[in-house]
């Protein structure tokens, strides 16, 4: 999940950025689907939605080479705070808060 806060004049430029930046994430392995919104109460304030198979899936994906040249530039307008977030359904297993890593 990645909010963006645009003037309503670059809007539908930034449309066109924000479509080319998915189609990048789109083409990576684990992708699953996603959307881009715009909020109806605040036209500035604008959301790529996306799904992966895992947390690892989407962080490779941003360190894919056509994600780097179509994607991150558009990606690093984002709003700064965190993006990844996981299924809380009933019954879903929730991330553990754990080191990841040893070294």
């Amino acid at each position: 999940m990645n909010r963006f806060r645009v003037p309503v004049p670059d809007g539908e430029a930034f449309r066109g950025d924000l479509t080319t930046a998915r189609d990048a994430l789109a083409a990576c392995r684990g992708y699953l689907g996603g959307e881009i919104g715009r909020n109806v109460d605040d036209p500035e304030l604008w959301v790529l939605s996306t799904r992966w198979e895992n947390v690892g899936s989407y962080r490779r994906a941003l360190s894919s080479y056509d994600v780097k040249l179509h994607a991150v530039a558009t990606l690093s307008r984002a709003i700064e705070e965190p993006s990844a977030y996981e299924s809380a359904e009933p019954g879903a297993d929730l991330n553990i808060a754990d080191v990841r890593s040893l070294g």
